[in-house]
C-alpha cells in the first residue's frame, strides 16, 4: 500500500510546488512508483511535469466530481512519475463540490482504487485552507510543510497545524506532520538562522535536516517543465531534493512503515 504525503502551506511562494515537483522526480529516482496530484487550479505542478494544462481532455476536476476513475485521468509524465493534472477547471469543481454529501472525502475515495499501485503519492496544494486543500488533508497519511524561515511563515504555521489537528480529530485520526522543510534558505540571512533555530528547537525532529537553498538553477526548472534532475542534475537544488528523499525514506524505513 502506498503512503500518501500532502505538502501544504497557505501561505503562498514558500516552495510547495517545487518540493511537490521535484520530491516526486528524486523519488521515481530511488525507483519508487510515485504518483504526483495537483490540486491547485493554477495548475504549476502540471506545467512543471512537462504537461500542457491547457491541453488537457481530463482532469483532477472529473476525479472529485465523479465523473472519471483515477485511472482514466491519469498521465505517465516525462520524469518518471505518474500524475493526475490540473487546470482551471479546479476552480469550479470547488463550488460543486460545496453541494456534494461527503465532500471532503471525494479524493480519498477516488485514490483507493489505486493505493497498492504505488509507493508514495504526493499531492500539491493550493495556497489556501479551501476545500481542495481539506480534500488532500483528508486523503494524506502525513503532511510536509515547506516554509521560508521569515517571521510571517511562524504566523501562518499555527493556522496550518489547527487544520491538520480539526481534521485528524474530525475525519482523519491517522494525518500527522511528517516534516517542515525549509526552502529559499539562505545561511547569509541572520533572520533566516534565527527562525531556522527557532523551528529546531520548537520542532525538534520534525524539522527536516535537509535544507532547500536559493538557487537559480532551481527556479528556472519550472518554465522549462522539468524537475531540477532533468533541468541540471548537477545543481544545489538537485543535490538537496535528493538528499530530501533520501531523508523521507530513511524515515519511513525507520517507523517500520508499509512503504518498501
Amino acid at each position: 500500500m502506498s503512503k500518501t504525503i500532502t505538502i501544504a502551506n497557505q501561505k503562498g511562494g514558500v516552495g510547495k510546488t517545487t518540493t511537490c515537483v521535484n520530491l516526486a522526480a528524486s523519488l521515481a529516482a530511488t525507483k519508487r512508483k510515485v504518483l504526483l496530484i495537483d490540486m491547485d487550479p493554477q495548475g504549476n505542478a502540471t506545467m512543471g511535469s512537462g504537461v500542457d494544462k491547457n491541453a488537457l481532455d481530463s482532469s483532477v476536476c472529473d476525479v472529485l466530481l465523479g465523473d472519471l476513475s483515477v485511472e482514466q485521468v491519469l498521465i505517465n509524465a516525462e520524469p518518471g512519475y505518474d500524475l493526475l493534472p490540473a487546470n482551471s477547471d479546479l476552480t469550479a469543481a470547488e463550488v460543486q463540490l460545496m453541494n456534494k454529501i461527503g465532500r471532503e472525502r471525494q479524493l480519498f475515495l477516488a485514490l483507493e482504487s489505486i493505493l497498492d499501485h504505488y509507493d508514495y503519492i504526493l499531492i500539491d496544494c493550493p495556497p489556501s485552507l479551501n476545500m481542495l486543500t481539506v480534500n488532500a488533508l483528508v486523503a494524506a497519511h502525513g503532511v510536509v510543510i515547506p516554509m521560508q524561515c521569515e517571521y510571517y511563515a511562524l504566523e501562518g504555521l499555527t493556522a496550518l497545524l489547527d487544520t491538520i489537528e480539526q481534521i485528524r480529530i474530525s475525519v482523519n485520526p491517522r494525518i500527522k506532520v511528517e516534516g517542515l522543510l525549509r526552502t529559499m534558505y539562505d545561511p547569509r540571512n541572520n533572520l533566516s538562522n534565527d527562525v531556522s533555530s527557532e523551528l529546531v528547537e520548537h520542532f525538534g525532529d520534525r524539522v527536516y535536516r535537509t535544507v532547500i537553498p536559493r538557487n537559480v538553477r532551481l527556479a528556472e526548472a519550472p518554465s522549462f517543465g522539468q524537475p531540477i534532475l532533468q533541468y541540471d542534475k548537477n545543481s544545489r537544488g538537485s543535490m538537496a531534493y535528493l538528499a530530501l528523499a533520501g531523508e523521507v525514506l530513511r524515515r519511513d524505513a525507520k517507523q517500520n512503515h508499509y512503504v518498501n
